[in-house]
């Protein structure tokens, strides 16, 4: 299992919370969301999943990634 922590612009509440890591759920990935950090951690395993998948997830949600 891979494990990313990516910076993402735009989150602010627990829908931004909810939103992103129902998305990543629905796909079989585990995410976390930090508000005060800004950003998003992934546990992923990288032989089914690429770093840009997941980054499109969570710009499908309306989020920008920035890192």
């Amino acid at each position: 299992m891979e494990q990313v922590t990516i910076k993402v612009e735009g989150m602010s509440c627990m829908h931004c919370v909810n939103s992103i890591e129902g998305a990543l759920k629905e796909r079989n990935l585990k995410g976390s969301v930090d508000l005060q950090a800004g950003t998003v951690t992934v546990q992923y395993a990288a032989d089914k999943t690429s770093l840009a998948q997941i980054k499109e997830i969570i710009e499908e949600q309306g989020y920008d990634v920035v890192a």
